[in-house]
């Protein structure tokens, strides 16, 4: 197969990488050989931390570097940090189970380039840590509203998720938040740099049209989930695989039953039954209560859905990462090349 074509941001001169895609850090499907597999490719893959101690945060980022093809290439960590108490969701609990410091040490030791925190903000405490050791971090967001907050607490770049994204989402299309974010960007610069803040895109991108496009919106790379759980180096089990692959466009559904938050996830029969108890959720997640934690603290039966997001139903193979990012670029640089002929030669003045 010929290399792609170069395509080049200002997110790659920042990262230290060849191409703007990010891996997205999705717990078990984003391991080791995953994310070292999209930074082998060119890319930069992000280990998805949620739940980890740091002796297997430690175990999980010592099992990508023995994978990388180039110890100097850069990878990231991904840890959800909700914000716990006050104004926040009565059902958010600490995922760090009280190991926040120890596991940011981890990170920071590792020598990671990228930290990106999920559904919260980083302690000011952890932002300050992270920028003393030369980290960039990255925070993801739903709303503009939440840019605001990421963008003003100290964050280098943010992460405009669409809400047809899976795992833990909001409810903005990708077409609508994106370009706002990138508004509400241009009034911040990354304190560790000090040049304009930078938008990464999310939520229904699989190929290099929904590349092409983010960029056009001014984003200035990517972060992709759901084509990587169908890669052939995704720690996701085969029936999540095949799950993506037999996916259709109205078999995601995004639900509190599973962690409390709106999280995108394939509907089985579990998340079927709970969501045609509407009020039961209500009164339960208002009182802090988690429904599939409570079903398995009473010793119910539970069966656990897959994380994907929308695009699922358009992803129909399996196929390297090299070869997922490397199609994903041929494919942006051709649509963009497509877009410049659209682009009408100037008229001749007669003066």
């Amino acid at each position: 197969m010929r290399p792609p074509p170069p395509l080049h941001t200002p997110l790659c001169e920042l990262l230290g990488i060849k191409y703007p895609i990010l891996l997205a850090g999705m717990a078990r499907a984003s391991g080791g050989p995953l994310a070292a597999a999209v930074s082998n490719a060119g890319g930069m893959g992000c280990i998805g931390g949620l739940g980890y101690t740091p002796a297997q945060l430690q175990e999980i980022i010592d099992e990508l570097k023995s994978n990388l093809s180039d110890s100097s290439l850069p990878f990231g960590v991904d840890l959800a940090l909700p914000q716990v108490g006050g104004s926040a969701r009565k059902t958010n609990h600490d995922y760090t189970h009280g190991q926040l410091d120890e596991l940011i040490e981890v990170t920071i030791k590792s020598g990671a380039k990228l930290f990106i925190s999920a559904v919260g903000v980083p302690p000011a405490r952890t932002i300050k840590r992270l920028h003393e050791a030369g980290v960039l971090i990255m925070n993801m967001v739903g709303a503009p509203r939440h840019a605001e907050k990421a963008l003003g607490a100290g964050v280098d770049i943010v992460c405009a998720q669409g809400g047809e994204g899976g795992g833990h989402t909001g409810d903005i299309a990708n077409s609508i938040l994106i370009p706002t974010v990138v508004d509400v960007a241009r009034k911040y610069n990354s304190p560790v740099t000090g040049r304009p803040a930078m938008v990464v895109a999310a939520g229904g991108i699989y190929d290099g049209r929904s590349l092409a496009s983010s960029l056009m919106q001014g984003a200035v790379g990517v972060w992709v989930g759901t084509r990587f759980v169908a890669a052939e180096e995704s720690g996701a089990s085969r029936l999540h695989k095949d799950s993506v692959l037999d996916a259709d466009f109205s078999d995601t559904i995004r639900t509190l039953v599973v962690s409390g938050r709106p999280l995108r996830v394939r509907m089985n029969d579990y998340v079927k039954g709970w969501e045609e108890q509407p009020e039961k959720i209500k009164e339960l997640t208002e009182r802090g209560v988690v429904p599939m934690m409570k079903d398995m603290e009473d010793g119910k039966d539970v069966d656990i859905p897959f994380l994907m997001g929308q695009v699922a139903a358009i992803i129909k193979d399996i196929k390297p990462a090299r070869v997922i990012v490397e199609d994903m670029v041929s494919e942006a640089v051709a649509m963009i090349k497509l877009g410049q002929t659209y682009i009408a030669p100037g008229a001749k003045s007669k003066l």
